[in-house]
């Protein structure tokens, strides 16, 4: 799982705990990426990353789904 965050964000930082404790309970890594200082990222991502909250039965969902999909292409 990859978070784009940027310093000082204040739901980053909750993102970030958020999905630290998902990433225990559903057995995923989380990997941060930060924006600051990157032009490119920082034009792709500086008005999203501190716009969406983790809702977490929703993120739980949709990780199942995805993981459903991807073990059926396994097969």
């Amino acid at each position: 799982m990859v978070l784009y965050s940027a310093e000082g964000c204040h739901l980053c930082e909750r993102a970030k705990t958020q999905l630290g404790e998902l990433g225990d309970e559903l057995a995923f890594e989380l990997v941060e990426i930060a924006i600051d200082g990157d032009s490119e990222l920082e034009e792709r991502y500086s008005e999203r990353v501190c716009t969406y909250y983790v809702q977490p039965e929703p993120f739980r969902r949709k990780l199942a789904a995805a993981q459903a999909v991807a073990q059926m292409g396994r097969l």
